[in-house]
């Protein structure tokens, strides 16, 4: 055959075949009813809710979700559908069937838990593997009751509706690249409570709390208007956090803070409005947050000073006072002078956990350190006062460290403190009447206050002195 005759433009069959491509692709792919990204073999459904499931499709014909006995039918709207499930006992495992016409899909491998979403910049981010004791916990890790799910790392202007990925069972070959913070709060609440649990990891390294915020939530909150920032705003939010509502969860663990730290005053209601911004777009409430407090780092100073990590820990403590549903772990203890991310993870997991088994579940146990509650005068020495002091207030060696002490003159001193009972007696011979007490208030905090819970104490100031990252945007 003569190709070159018959594959000049004014051919008749040139001509058909062109129309024939035309033809074929004008012609969509098979259509398809498809769930949303969180949806797939082997997740974590959120027990004891109402439980929204949804997802996309192309065609107007009803869709039907099937699970555990329970069949909703419903008409999509605009490509999208969703139907709300009758809560479930925690459980597993189960088949979620979805189908549309002729097609159907169906998840395996399903069990109903609690979901907790794990938030945050680089400490959050912290792959177990590069952790202290790592290699251990990587090879004690199987456990196919523990489900992990890691939301892709980007930022994007406008939020989106889906988002890509898979659920893993937690093991060796699947953990240890995770966050370990958060593998360690699943694990220890796994034991625990004995359900089900799905980690979502929604993080970061390097990233300001103002990219995890609805813009909304900013423009409209008169204490962040005009607040600058070189990284932007909103754009892990719309690419990281929105796409995943209103998929249901138990709650939040959070790790950053960083990178706002030069903006530690600002941080106060900063974290509020992310908490609250994070509520809303889940419409499930007050759901559970908990964050960590940052850990020491950089060069030990011995003598009191001005710190912005001091002032954006203080700013932490205030965000959950007037926060409901909210709690900090102190991590005084676990920090490296030399290094941002100290590899001591375990014992941040740990205290989250806690903190959830206490705020979340209303477990009868203590699940916080001492925190600063009053300070008084008496001879010419402060008596400092505190809650949670967990059966008693406790020194890790003979003396206590960390607290400083001024006069009106707002010059601090080291001081010496001792512990009396369920208070802490404070005092300098440099200073006849205390105006101020400072306690682990450094960029690197060397303290040793507990209590007999073994929780260490959470830094504070008593004074309202000017923070030196007052009026920074």
């Amino acid at each position: 055959m003569n190709w070159k005759k018959i594959s000049k433009p004014s051919s008749p069959l040139f001509s058909l075949l062109a129309s024939l491509v035309l033809l074929l692709a004008s012609i969509p792919l098979r259509a398809e009813v498809r769930p949303h990204g969180l949806f797939r073999d082997n997740a974590v459904l959120q027990r004891g809710v109402k439980l929204p499931v949804w997802g996309f499709t192309d065609r107007t014909e009803k869709v039907t979700v099937s699970l555990q006995g329970q069949e909703v039918i419903t008409e999509p709207t605009d490509g999208k559908w969703r139907v709300d499930l009758a809560p479930l006992s925690a459980g597993g495992p189960y088949t979620l069937s979805i189908a549309q016409g002729s097609e159907k899909v169906e998840l395996k491998n399903i069990l109903s838990g609690d979901v907790w979403l794990c938030g945050g910049q680089s400490n959050m981010q912290w792959p177990l593997s590069q952790t202290e004791r790592g290699k251990e916990a990587i090879q004690a890790s199987a456990n196919d009751r523990i489900r992990l799910f890691s939301v892709p790392r980007r930022g994007v202007a406008q939020p989106e509706s889906d988002v890509s990925g898979s659920w893993a069972l937690c093991g060796p070959e699947t953990v240890a690249e995770f966050t370990a913070v958060g593998y360690y709060f699943g694990r220890d609440l796994e034991k625990a409570l004995g359900v089900p649990i799905g980690l979502i990891s929604t993080n970061l390294g390097g990233t300001t709390a103002e990219r995890w915020i609805r813009k909304e939530a900013i423009d409209s909150n008169p204490d962040l208007q005009g607040m600058s920032s070189p990284q932007g705003a909103s754009d892990l939010y719309n690419a990281m956090i929105a796409p995943l509502a209103p998929y249901g969860i138990r709650g939040a663990i959070w790790y950053q803070g960083e990178s706002n730290a030069d903006r530690a005053v600002q941080y106060r209601k900063l974290m509020p409005a992310m908490i609250k911004s994070w509520r809303d777009t889940f419409s499930q409430g007050d759901f559970p947050f908990f964050m960590v407090q940052l850990a020491p780092f950089m060069k030990i100073s011995p003598e009191p000073m001005e710190s912005s990590w001091a002032e954006l820990r203080e700013a932490q403590l205030i965000s959950v006072q007037t926060t409901p549903k909210t709690a900090m772990a102190v991590i005084t203890d676990v920090g490296d002078e030399g290094d941002i991310h100290p590899k001591k993870k375990e014992a941040v997991g740990a205290r989250l956990a806690l903190r959830a088994r206490g705020v979340a579940y209303g477990e009868k146990l203590e699940y916080s350190g001492p925190v600063f509650d009053k300070m008084s005068l008496k001879d010419g020495k402060a008596v400092i006062s505190f809650a949670h002091v967990g059966g008693g207030l406790a020194s890790r060696d003979e003396r206590l460290q960390g607290f400083s002490v001024a006069g009106e003159d707002k010059k601090f001193y080291n001081a010496e403190a001792k512990i009396e009972g369920d208070t802490v007696v404070v005092w300098s011979d440099k200073v006849s009447e205390p105006a101020a007490v400072r306690f682990g208030w450094a960029n690197y905090p060397v303290v040793n206050l507990w209590n007999n819970a073994g929780l260490p104490a959470s830094p504070f100031r008593t004074d309202a002195f000017p923070a030196t990252t007052e009026g920074k945007k």
